[in-house]
C-alpha cells in the first residue's frame, strides 16, 4: 500500500491531544515524592493520637509543611514500624517544636521544582507539535493539489509554463494536415520575427482555434508550435478553470494572463475550450453560475479595455457548435483551422511518420494500409501500428507482416478474435448472412468491392464481412446510397430466401438500424425523395440544453407521415431487388457457403473470381491515388 503522510498526520494529532493528558497525570507538579512515597494514608488527628503514644520514631516533611512521611509502630501489627503517609493543615510551626520536645527525629525537605518543569515542558511540546502536524498536513495536502492546503492557491492558475518548451515534438513529426500547418507555422513565424509583418500593418493574431475530431492531431499541433516557438509557453485543460466556488476560474484566468503578460511574447494553449466556453444563458436557471463568470473573465483578457499585446491564445474543441460567439469572433480567435481526418495521402505521410521506429518486412506497402484505412485519424494509426507491434511480438516474429497489420486492422475496427464456430446449423446460417452481403456488394455496380469475408467472431459480431472503399468519398450519389441500403439487407435477404421467413433471425439487427437511418436521411436531409428537394431536419443530432430543449417540430404531421411512406417505400425497393439477385444467384451462394464454412475466411479477390465463374461481375471503378 502506498505511504500517506497525510493519513500519518490525522492519526498522530489525535494521539498527540491524548497523550498530552496523559503527561500532565503522570508529571503534574503536585508531590515529588517518587522517591519517599507512602502506600498508606493516616489522618492528622490519629497522627497526634499517635504523638502523644509516643508511638512516632521519624517525620519527613514535605511542600513546605503540607505533606508528611511518618514511621509509626503499630500495636496492631506486632509493633512493626510502618510508612504512613500524612496530609497536614497548612503551615504548622508547633508541630516542629512538639517534635523537639518529644525528642524525634525528624527532618524537612525543601519543595522540588521538577513537577513545574515538566509541566511547562508539557504545555510548550504539545503546541509545537501540533503547529508542526498542521503545517505537514497543509504542505502536503498543497502540494497533491487538494484538501485545505488548497485553499491559499484557490485563485491561482494551475497552467504549466515552460520558458522554452522542450515537448520532443516538432513540425515534421506532424503529418496528414498540411493545411493546419500551414496556418500555425505563420503564427511561429510571427513570434520569431515580428517586422518581416509588422513593416506592412500585419497585426499578431490574438487567437487561432483548432476545430477537429478526436485523434487528428489538435494536442499534437500544440506541442509542435512549443517546440518550435521557442518562446515561453503556457498549457492548461479548459477543465481546470472552473471550481465550484464561484469566482475562483475568473481569479485564475486573470492570474494566468497576468503571468503570460509578463513574459510576452509568449503563447497559452488551452485544451478542451469547450469545458469553460459554452454558450451562455443556455443553462436552466439564472446565469450567474461559476463557468459563465470564468468565460466573461476569458473574453475580457482576450480582448477587452486593455490590450494582451504579444500574448498568443490556441486553444482546440472537437465540439464548436457549443462555443459562446463571442469567443469566435475576429479579434479574440482570429483563426480557426479545421484539422480533418486525413485522406489516402495524409494516411501515408502519419503511417510514414509512426514507422519510423517500427521493423516492417519488404512486403508491407504502407500505401496498401492507407488506402484499407479510410477515415482513421492520426491516432487511430498510430494505434493500428503499435497493436500489429505488438502482434508481431507475440508471435515470435522478427518484423511485421501483412498478415499482422490485417489482423490489427480487424482488431482497431470490430475488436478481439473470438473462438470459431463448430460447424452446425447456426454457422451456415451465420455464413448465408455473410454471403449475401458479399454477393449483393459484389454484383451492385455502385457498391464497394468486398475485401474480406470471414466466420470468426469478433466484438459481438459472429460473423464480418469487409467492404473496402474506392475512394475517400466526400460526396456520395443517390446510387450509392441506394447500393449501400441493398448491400445492409443482403443478409437479410438470403436468410429468407434459403431458410424462409419462419427462420429469419436477429443478426439483420444492426443492419437495419442502418438501413433505417440512411433511408430517412436520404428524405429528410438530402431531397433523394418524392417529396422534393426539401431539408426537413438539421444535422444537430444532440439536445443542447436550453437551446434545443423546448424545439418545435419543423414540419406537421402530414409531413412526418409522408415522411414514413417515403422511408418504407425506398427500403422496400431496395429489398426487392435484394432478394432477386440472392434467388438469381442461388448456385453461386451456395458453393461460397460451403466454401466460406470450409475455409472460415475468404478474400476479396477470391470471392470475385468464383462470383465471376457463374454470372458477369460488374466493372467498378477503382481509385487511383496521386501520391
Amino acid at each position: 500500500m502506498k505511504f500517506s503522510w497525510r493519513i500519518l498526520v490525522l492519526w498522530t494529532l489525535p494521539l498527540l491531544v491524548i497523550g498530552f493528558f496523559v503527561w500532565q497525570g503522570i508529571f503534574s507538579p503536585s508531590l515529588g515524592l517518587s522517591e519517599n512515597a507512602a502506600n498508606t494514608r493516616m489522618t492528622y488527628g490519629r497522627f497526634l493520637e499517635y504523638l502523644e503514644a509516643h508511638r512516632i520514631t521519624t517525620v519527613d516533611l514535605f511542600e513546605g509543611g503540607r505533606t508528611a512521611i511518618v514511621e509509626a509502630i503499630d500495636p496492631d501489627l506486632d509493633n512493626r514500624i510502618q510508612r504512613l503517609r500524612v496530609d497536614l493543615p497548612g503551615n504548622t510551626p508547633e508541630l516542629v517544636s512538639r517534635l523537639r520536645e518529644e525528642g524525634i527525629s525528624f527532618d524537612i525537605h525543601p519543595a522540588s521544582n521538577n513537577g513545574a518543569i515538566w509541566g511547562i515542558v508539557g504545555n510548550l511540546i504539545f503546541p509545537v507539535l501540533l503547529i508542526v502536524g498542521l503545517f505537514l498536513l497543509f504542505r502536503r495536502s498543497n502540494n497533491v493539489g487538494g484538501g485545505p492546503g488548497q485553499a491559499m492557491n484557490f485563485g491561482k492558475s494551475k497552467a504549466r509554463f515552460s520558458m522554452e518548451a522542450k515537448t520532443g515534438v516538432m513540425f515534421d513529426d506532424v503529418a496528414g494536415i498540411e493545411e493546419a500547418k500551414e496556418e500555425l507555422q505563420e503564427v511561429v513565424t510571427f513570434l520569431k520575427k515580428p517586422e518581416r509583418f509588422t513593416a506592412i500593418g500585419a497585426r499578431i493574431p490574438k487567437g487561432v482555434l483548432l476545430i477537429g475530431p478526436p485523434g487528428t492531431g489538435k494536442t499534437l499541433l500544440a506541442k509542435a508550435i512549443a517546440g518550435e516557438a521557442g518562446v515561453p509557453f503556457f498549457s492548461i485543460s479548459g477543465s481546470e478553470f472552473v471550481e465550484m466556488f464561484v469566482g475562483v476560474g475568473a481569479s485564475r484566468v486573470r492570474d494566468l494572463f497576468k503571468k503570460a503578460k509578463e513574459n510576452a511574447p509568449c503563447i497559452i494553449f488551452i485544451d478542451e475550450i469547450d469545458a469553460v466556453g459554452r454558450q451562455r444563458g443556455a443553462g436552466i436557471g439564472g446565469g450567474n453560475d461559476e463557468r459563465e463568470q470564468t468565460l466573461n473573465q476569458l473574453l475580457t483578457e482576450m480582448d477587452g479595455f486593455e490590450g494582451n499585446t504579444g500574448i498568443i491564445i490556441i486553444a482546440a474543441t472537437n465540439r464548436p457548435d457549443v462555443l459562446d460567439s463571442a469567443l469566435l469572433r475576429p479579434g479574440r480567435f482570429d483563426r480557426q483551422v479545421n484539422v480533418d481526418a486525413p485522406d489516402i495521402k495524409g494516411r501515408l505521410e502519419i503511417l510514414d511518420v509512426h514507422a519510423r521506429n517500427k521493423k516492417l518486412s519488404d512486403e508491407i506497402s504502407l500505401e496498401a494500409i492507407a488506402r484499407r484505412t479510410p477515415g482513421f485519424t492520426g491516432a487511430d494509426l498510430a494505434n493500428l501500428l503499435n497493436e500489429a507491434a505488438i502482434l508481431t511480438a507475440r508471435r515470435r516474429k522478427e518484423a511485421m507482416e501483412m498478415v499482422e497489420i490485417d489482423d490489427a486492422i480487424d482488431r482497431v475496427i470490430a475488436g478481439m478474435e473470438g473462438t470459431p464456430l463448430v460447424d452446425s446449423k447456426s454457422k451456415r446460417l451465420i455464413a448465408y448472412h455473410e454471403v449475401g452481403h458479399a454477393i449483393v456488394g459484389t454484383l451492385v455496380k455502385e457498391h464497394d468491392p468486398v475485401q474480406k469475408v470471414t466466420l470468426i467472431p469478433r466484438g459481438q459480431a459472429q460473423g464480418l464481412t469487409w467492404f473496402m472503399p474506392s475512394e475517400d468519398q466526400g460526396l456520395i450519389s443517390k446510387s450509392q446510397l441506394m447500393a449501400r441500403i441493398m448491400g445492409a439487407l443482403g443478409g437479410r435477404a438470403a436468410e429468407e430466401t434459403i431458410f424462409g421467413d419462419a427462420e429469419v433471425t436477429t443478426g439483420a439487427g444492426n443492419d437495419l438500424q442502418q438501413v433505417t437511418a440512411m433511408a430517412r436521411q436520404m428524405v429528410t436531409r438530402f431531397g433523394m425523395s418524392d417529396l422534393g428537394p426539401l431539408s426537413l431536419e438539421s444535422q444537430q443530432s444532440e439536445v443542447f440544453l436550453g437551446r434545443d430543449l423546448m424545439a418545435r417540430s419543423e414540419y406537421s404531421e402530414e409531413i412526418a407521415s409522408r415522411i414514413d411512406g417515403q422511408v418504407r417505400a425506398i427500403v422496400e425497393h431496395c429489398y426487392d431487388k435484394t432478394l432477386q439477385i440472392i434467388r438469381e444467384n442461388r448456385v453461386v451462394v451456395d458453393r461460397l457457403v460451403d466454401l466460406v464454412i470450409e475455409k472460415e475466411t475468404i478474400n476479396g479477390d477470391e470471392f470475385r473470381q468464383i462470383v465471376s465463374e457463374y454470372v458477369q461481375v460488374p466493372e467498378k471503378e477503382r481509385f487511383i491515388p496521386q501520391l
